[in-house]
């Protein structure tokens, strides 16, 4: 048993929870326009899932407005429909061929909640990197067990996957932090 590969196998899947969190923290709003508040919103275009900035140019002209340009007319409809199924707080208004999403001041309530979401999502990701660690500890168990590592190979190695692990979780809660901050800032 490769057990660099093992772990760095971990490594990476540690690290794609590490970037899921932070993209879903993207969806969390500050008060502040972001084209990361829609861009991964899937609408049903032609009968297929597609996120808008597949299919729409998206800006944000002030701090209080983004904007989505679909490529095709026929899409303004069903992104509209998206965005507000998505529950994020926005309310779009099609204009012409563009939709425009206005960005409301937030109150303290909105921002105590986002936080509670964001808290959630933080912790959706440390119980993400917790099962990496627990399949790769499984993994290296069944491979002592198998005679493949020796028993002083599997407790170094269990402290490697543990050192991993901790650091995964202290840049989740970083990350967590950073966006509270930005969520409370008036």
């Amino acid at each position: 048993m490769d057990t660099n590969a093992v772990i760095k196998n971990a490594k990476t899947a540690m690290a794609k929870a590490i970037e899921h969190t932070h993209n879903e923290f993207n969806s969390l709003h500050t008060g502040k326009a972001s084209v990361g508040m829609v861009d991964c919103i899937v609408a049903e275009i032609y009968g297929s899932q597609m996120r808008i900035k597949d299919i729409a140019a998206i800006t944000t002209p002030d701090p209080h407005i983004i904007r989505i340009q679909p490529w095709d007319k026929e899409s303004l409809k069903p992104i509209e429909k998206a965005i507000i199924a998505a529950n994020i707080g926005l309310s779009p208004a099609v204009e012409g061929m563009l939709i425009r999403c206005n960005i409301p001041e937030m109150s303290r309530e909105r921002r105590q909640d986002l936080a509670k979401v964001a808290n959630t999502m933080a912790e959706e990701g440390r119980v993400s990197v917790r099962g990496v660690r627990r399949d790769t500890l499984d993994l290296l168990k069944k491979a002592q067990k198998a005679s493949e590592i020796s028993e002083d190979d599997l407790k170094r190695l269990e402290k490697d996957v543990q050192k991993l692990t901790d650091t995964s979780i202290g840049e989740i809660d970083e990350i967590l932090n950073k966006k509270i901050t930005d969520l409370m800032k008036v």
